[in-house]
């Protein structure tokens, strides 16, 4: 006959190995052993670990990093065949040479609708000035609601651009403020001489609630214009990201990079209400030689809804070159009323993204290798509280896991694979602490009744 000590001790054997094995958890990317199999390891690759330069040899450059989770559409050749999109979802596209495609969202009365396109051109391919890409949304009159164009300007080189359309609520327009189906066109121009090739489109629908009272609807006269003192202090590593998606999150200070020629790193910076942003970039000197290259570095800025507000440029001449983005205003909800895209950008608090190319001409003058980048980022006036939007606003917030990745300076794709690695763990957590304390239920039952 089994005694209750016997019993105790076997119960405690039980609660020990479960326990341990509810503890197993398969994280991202890895396989999870089942009992009596064996998993074997897959072969280590070489991957560059955050803050770490690019080999100079390198080839070819890495490609634009799209979000994986993007669904695959096609665009319309016409509005009554556009495929419809759906707010807070990814997706990717292609689009040819002068091409026209139309894509359907299906508004309310009552929230403002932004619909963002990252075009992105195979690397090394040949653009002239005024190529590039005009987003649009227009209702089902065909009046347009709201739109942004953007092209490669003097910087005549391949690189991701990015622009919104927009339909805004109560924005003093009789048009455009039913609710119904909208339809956005997305067109492409491009020289005779430019390359043939389809430009990849990265497709992205937010929207922002309207307001529970109305706020101000003027911008102020007098506001903060003036460039603050650069950050102090050494600059820290941290390389940049291939994508909006990846972009590296950074916070006020001095960041370094490496980028090489015809390259484009990402990074992005939490702004909110009330505050100023301003960016600077510096190519370090070369010693391999002093040839000039115009427009050499390309630094462009895009709001939270990837609304294109600033680019400047900058040439070099081996020498250290600097350019800076211009004076922005606050982030404040008026702004929108500008016509300067400039200042209409600084509409809402969020990820506000700096991209940086370089010149693939810099590889035909100084060798194809990387080039030391200089990121300086300052973030002026405390936070105020926001519009008082009447919902969730979304991406149009700074929360304090924000706050964090830009301190810590996480990526976006990484912020994502943290959130869902902790959903994983938290679910595993709750399935197996069911199953344990079930277990373990049953089991004290029976025993009890073995010692009866």
């Amino acid at each position: 006959m089994k005694t209750q000590a016997g019993i105790g001790r076997r119960a405690g054997a039980l609660i020990t190995a479960a326990a341990a094995v509810g503890t197993v958890v398969a994280l991202p990317g890895q396989a999870a052993a089942l009992p009596g199999t064996t998993v074997v390891a897959p072969p280590l690759q070489a991957v560059a670990l955050p803050g770490q330069a690019v080999a100079a040899d390198a080839a070819p450059l890495p490609p634009y990093t799209f979000d994986s989770a993007a669904q695959r559409v096609q665009g319309a050749a016409s509005s009554s065949d556009a495929v419809p999109l759906k707010t807070g979802q990814t997706y990717r596209d292609t689009l040819e040479k002068d091409g026209k495609v139309y894509y359907r969202v299906d508004l309310d009365d009552k929230r403002n609708a932004y619909v963002s396109v990252i075009a992105v051109p195979k690397n090394g391919g040949k653009v002239e000035y005024g190529d590039g890409v005009k987003i649009s949304m227009q209702d089902g009159s065909g009046t347009e609601c709201g739109y942004q164009q953007v092209n490669f300007s003097s910087a005549e080189y391949t690189r991701p651009l990015a622009a919104y359309a927009r339909r805004i609520v109560g924005a003093g327009s009789s048009s455009c403020q039913r609710a119904g189906a909208y339809y956005v066109l997305v067109e492409r121009e491009s020289k005779a001489t430019s390359s043939q090739d389809d430009w990849d489109l990265e497709i992205r629908y937010a929207s922002e609630p309207g307001l529970k009272k109305a706020g101000p609807t003027e911008l102020p006269e007098v506001w903060a214009s003036g460039t603050p003192a650069p950050p102090t202090g050494e600059p820290a590593k941290r390389q940049g990201g291939s994508g909006i998606h990846d972009a590296t999150s950074l916070t006020q200070g001095e960041w370094r990079s490496d980028i090489r020629p015809g390259q484009t790193l990402f990074y992005r910076v939490p702004v909110d209400w009330g505050q100023q942003l301003f960016a600077s970039a510096e190519l370090g000197s070369s010693a391999s030689g002093d040839e000039y290259v115009g427009n050499a570095l390309v630094l462009s800025l895009e709001n939270p809804a990837l609304g294109h507000v600033d680019e400047k440029t900058a040439s070099y001449d081996g020498k250290p070159s600097t350019l800076e983005l211009d004076a922005l205003r606050p982030v404040a909800h008026e702004n929108r009323t500008s016509y300067q895209d400039a200042t209409s950008g600084m509409r809402f608090a969020g990820w506000y993204y700096l991209a940086a190319t370089l010149s693939p001409e810099i590889a035909a003058e100084y060798g194809d290798k990387a080039v030391p980048l200089t990121l300086r980022v300052s973030v002026r006036g405390s936070a105020k509280p926001g519009p008082g939007y009447d919902g969730d606003p979304g991406p149009f917030k700074v929360t304090p896991d924000d706050k964090e990745a830009a301190a810590n300076g996480a990526s976006g794709a990484r912020a994502a694979e943290r959130n869902g690695s902790m959903e994983v763990v938290a679910m595993a957590g709750i399935g197996s602490g069911t199953a344990l304390l079930l277990g373990l239920g049953a089991w004290t039952l029976v025993a009890r009744r073995r010692a009866a």
